[in-house]
């Protein structure tokens, strides 16, 4: 049981690493509402900008707002 449970761990841990090395490097994907198109279609069929990405097509990764907020707060704590 135990050696499942470390198993397990360390692919999480993993996980999280790579993914915060991937944030690191490439802090910008793709907008998934739009697919990186710069607009979406309404419902009633037209083309509009979309909101979630500003018309731009790209979004700054979730794991890398967390850092960028992590070193904001260590900044301000040490001042």
């Amino acid at each position: 049981m135990t050696t499942i449970l470390l198993l397990a761990s360390l692919i999480i841990l993993g996980y999280t690493a790579c993914y915060l090395t991937v944030c690191a490097v490439s802090p910008w994907r793709r907008c998934r509402r739009c697919r990186g198109a710069r607009y979406h279609r309404t419902t009633i069929g037209t083309r509009r900008d979309c909101p979630r990405c500003d018309g731009t097509g790209i979004r700054v990764r979730v794991g890398r707002r967390l850092i960028d907020h992590i070193r904001a707060e260590y900044r301000d704590g040490h001042r």
